[in-house]
């Protein structure tokens, strides 16, 4: 008596329309009409082909996933590392007229008042290029996320309102860098 393989011919779906395919055939590899079937072996190599070829491509798209991972930490660190160059850049010739300002033989009192202002002309431009403002805010409400209260004085005006700059603040792009160190009112009497 022969042994007989098993026949993969038919595959039927299950009468429950479940999707399950019996007979060991995946469902979606039904053999095309007037083709032969395939044997369990070819399609073994079949399917060992294609398990490759999806593990080729997984290992392309994860070595691409770790490249882009690796550049964007890249551009991370450098972006922190020279965040400040083109603000350092701009700085430059503010320290070389004050260096200047310094290295002037018999400079009149006149002629360092004119430097001096010059260079706070240039540290101004660098300072609008790169939205830095500055807080002044005398006659100004207090408030607190922009100035801190150093005192509080007795006066004529509004409780709460800034009377005195003792020191002024600055902003970045609307951000506090520094609060305007005030002086405030408070009511008379009180």
């Amino acid at each position: 008596m022969q042994e007989q393989e098993p026949s993969l011919e038919t595959s039927q779906a299950s009468p429950a329309g479940d999707g399950r395919v019996e007979d060991g055939q995946s469902a979606g590899t039904a053999p095309s009409p007037g083709s032969e079937p395939l044997s369990l072996p070819a399609m073994l190599e079949r399917a060992e082909l294609q398990a490759q070829e999806l593990r080729d491509a997984w290992l392309r798209a994860k070595a691409e996933c770790d490249n882009v991972r690796k550049r964007a930490q890249t551009d991370i660190a450098n972006a922190h590392k020279y965040a400040l160059e083109t603000f350092a850049a701009a700085l430059l010739p503010v320290r070389d007229s004050l260096e200047a300002a310094l290295t002037a033989d018999k400079a009149t009192a006149e002629a360092l008042r004119q430097g001096v202002e010059l260079t706070l002309k240039q540290l101004d431009s660098a300072f609008d290029k790169f939205a830095i403002k500055e807080v002044n805010p005398v006659g100004e409400k207090f408030d607190p996320h922009k100035h801190q209260a150093m005192t509080t004085v007795e006066s004529d005006k509004a409780p709460n309102t800034v009377v005195h700059v003792l020191q002024k603040g600055y902003l970045l792009n609307d951000r506090v860098l520094r609060p305007a160190l005030v002086t405030v009112s408070k009511a008379k009497g009180k």
